[in-house]
């Protein structure tokens, strides 16, 4: 979606929408669904030997799909390369991908000190992603545009001054539970005020979709940002757009949650496929250090090459306080039974958790 100078001015309306807009039959019945599924996620990250093994893997796949959506596109190795092997350099969209996933980690830590959600924080996550400091918009003239047909789909408001109450609105409305709205319903709500707010000139999307997981945090219906709801978008990105239009041309507020909805309960059980195959890939190779390499067993070991499927010796030592040399061998004992592969990235030595990177690159 291109965005272009136009003249003509929007007046959204403030949340809450009507009641009886939302809480429909369907609504009701797919949100008990999508709150199952949603627990269960929440549950069984908690069985993980260490949650950053699912934090690291999730949080970098939303940062690479809720990018694409932006049609910018990077792939799981130079994601992990530049993560891990500093000596290489990362192209563009690489860079930009992980600028999301430092904006998306900067905002569960704010989630989580905090306890709410505010303008201020909003515009901190999107100067995170962004790199600018360019803030609210304050220039008239924005319209949001078919990159088909060049033709003008949505023109948000663009007095700032509207958008700034707007803001203080979706503020409030995200912080207050006093109406009893079931949270998720609320989640499809304040997306599609905040993309339809359009604050920033540039990130709007991206920031939405940081919001949306941190939200669940907020509420407490997840602990961590493992729900990866950008690949839900990026399947059904037409439906995406034009449900978040049919809310401003028809009011149709039903299938707009619904889809949201849809898209919290299959992705969460597609989350909960993949920790189901980590914690096996886990437990296969526990079991296989054990046995073939007892001398140099501990959970903690095994725990390092999950947290960073790409692993060299640098984190050996820093982490489990191993020498250089002891990590070295204990990397290249495991690389002689198979668990391991050594490749030279740039400058750098690294080994590949060949089982765990073969499952997240098949999930990307």
């Amino acid at each position: 979606m291109a965005i272009k100078k136009n003249k003509a001015f929007n007046n959204l309306p403030l949340l809450p929408p009507k009641l009886s807009s939302i809480e429909t039959i369907k609504v009701l019945k797919q949100v008990s669904k999508s709150a199952v599924a949603l627990a269960e996620l929440k549950g069984l990250a908690k069985t993980l030997p260490n949650p950053n093994i699912l934090i690291n893997a999730v949080v970098l796949k939303e940062a690479q799909a809720s990018s694409e959506i932006e049609n910018v596109i990077t792939t799981q190795d130079k994601l992990y390369q530049a993560l891990f092997a500093k000596s290489v350099k990362p192209d563009v969209a690489t860079k930009e991908v992980l600028r999301y996933r430092e904006a998306l980690l900067m905002g569960t830590r704010l989630i989580k000190k905090r306890g709410f959600l505010n303008t201020n924080g909003i515009v901190d996550i999107q100067k995170e992603l962004e790199e600018n400091n360019a803030g609210i918009r304050k220039l008239p003239g924005t319209s949001l545009v078919n990159d088909l047909t060049n033709e003008v789909i949505y023109t948000p408001p663009d007095n700032y001054d509207t958008i700034t109450n707007l803001m203080k609105n979706l503020e409030e409305y995200l912080n207050d539970d006093s109406d009893d709205i079931s949270p998720l319903i609320k989640l499809a709500i304040q997306h599609y005020q905040f993309e339809s707010i359009h604050p920033f000139y540039d990130g709007n999307g991206r920031t939405g979709r940081i919001i949306n997981v941190l939200y669940l945090i907020l509420k407490g219906l997840l602990d961590e940002p493992v729900l990866y709801l950008s690949s839900f978008i990026i399947k059904k990105k037409g439906d995406y757009y034009r449900l978040l239009q049919e809310v401003r041309t028809k009011n149709n507020w039903e299938d707009w949650i619904l889809f949201i909805l849809k898209g919290v309960e299959e992705t969460a059980i597609e989350t909960i496929k993949q920790i189901n195959k980590i914690n096996k890939v886990f437990n296969d190779t526990q079991k296989l250090v054990q046995e073939k390499l007892p001398k140099i067993y501990s959970k903690d070991l095994i725990e390092q090459l999950f947290i960073h499927p790409y692993c060299k010796i640098e984190f050996l030592v820093e982490n489990l306080k191993l020498n250089r040399k002891t990590a070295g061998s204990y990397l290249k004992n495991l690389e002689d039974v198979k668990i391991l592969t050594q490749e030279i990235k740039g400058k750098e030595l690294i080994y590949i958790n060949i089982k765990l990177y073969a499952l997240l690159k098949k999930g990307a």
